[in-house]
């Protein structure tokens, strides 16, 4: 593998690691804030809720996709972002100050400076860095929210439905079509050259023969592109265990910060996320969550079984 390509495939790592290590620290004004996605942490039904409204989700935007209705998408998505950052500024806004007419009016401005910056910039260092706080931010409020096993069984299920979305439907190859089209700024973009710029080049049409959903270096017209991508969620959900694990197991915490079960997730995504690159160097159509997914129960499991399941 040249330099060219290795260097940004290591970017993606460490995409990972800084999404779940900024998770972890703010899972912590998070709690402090009681901002909950679900009130009964250990409800089985609570996967089930999450995957119903992804599942609708998913389909409102394949139905704006075939009848043309784009604008619409990347007007949802930019609400989406901005309640994202309303949520995460509170609980960040709530550790410097609990004041009822202060605190809302700095969430408000931030929420909407950030906003605007994601959207009417949406250079890949300004998607990157958003990117980073707003992943760490949504698996730090889903991770507090759900018991080790709900995540289990929530990511299992994710990754069985990414690999029939991209190997069996593809209706994820079309949906990521529609989402990079618009330069929605709900994927991370690696550039493979220094003078690369998202907003003048964007990334182009994913095909199905030369195209990754999840984790790509796509081509186009047989040239390489400029840039890697990896969707926003693929980061998000191993995440997502790696906080419950750190807040709901009472297993002892290495240097105050991070127990040994969610220090397994954390190896156990990278590994997942390496094999994953692997796989995508063919230049074919792959899935991300099940071999990311798969990696971080894996690392999870080993390692809380290593505290006795404590």
């Amino acid at each position: 593998m040249d330099k060219k390509n290795l260097i940004p495939l290591l970017a993606m790592p460490l995409l990972l690691l800084a999404v779940e290590f900024g998770a972890l620290l703010v899972s912590l004004p998070v709690q402090a804030s009681g901002i909950v996605a679900f009130e009964d942490p250990s409800s089985m039904e609570n996967p089930v809720i999450f995957i119903a409204i992804l599942l609708g989700f998913t389909l409102f935007l394949l139905l704006l996709i075939k009848y043309g209705k784009r604008e619409w998408i990347s007007a949802i998505i930019v609400l989406s972002i901005f309640l994202t950052f309303i949520y995460i500024f509170s609980a960040l806004v709530h550790m410097i100050t609990s004041d009822p007419i202060l605190s809302p009016v700095m969430v408000l401005i931030v929420s909407t400076v950030a906003t605007a910056l994601i959207r009417y910039y949406p250079e890949w260092y300004v998607i990157d860095s958003l990117g980073v706080l707003i992943g760490a931010g949504v698996a730090a409020i889903f991770g507090a929210s759900l018991e080790v096993i709900p995540v289990v069984i929530l990511l299992a299920i994710l990754a069985i439905y990414d690999a029939i979305s991209v190997y069996k439907t593809k209706h994820m190859i079309t949906l990521a079509e529609g989402v990079v089209d618009l330069k929605t700024p709900i994927l991370f973009v690696i550039p493979k050259r220094r003078d690369y710029s998202f907003i003048k080049e964007g990334i182009g049409k994913l095909q199905n023969d030369d195209a990754v959903a999840e984790g790509s270096e796509a081509k186009e017209g047989g040239s390489e592109r400029a840039a890697f991508i990896i969707g926003m969620g693929d980061l998000i959900m191993p995440s997502i265990l790696v906080v419950s694990a750190n807040v709901f197991l009472k297993s002892a915490k290495y240097g105050g910060f991070i127990n040994l079960p969610a220090l397994g997730a954390v190896i156990g995504s990278v590994a997942g996320l390496v094999v994953l690159l692997y796989f995508v160097m063919s230049g074919k159509p792959q899935a991300g969550l099940p071999p990311i997914n798969g990696g971080t129960i894996l690392g999870f499991l080993v390692c809380w079984a290593a505290t006795g399941w404590a």
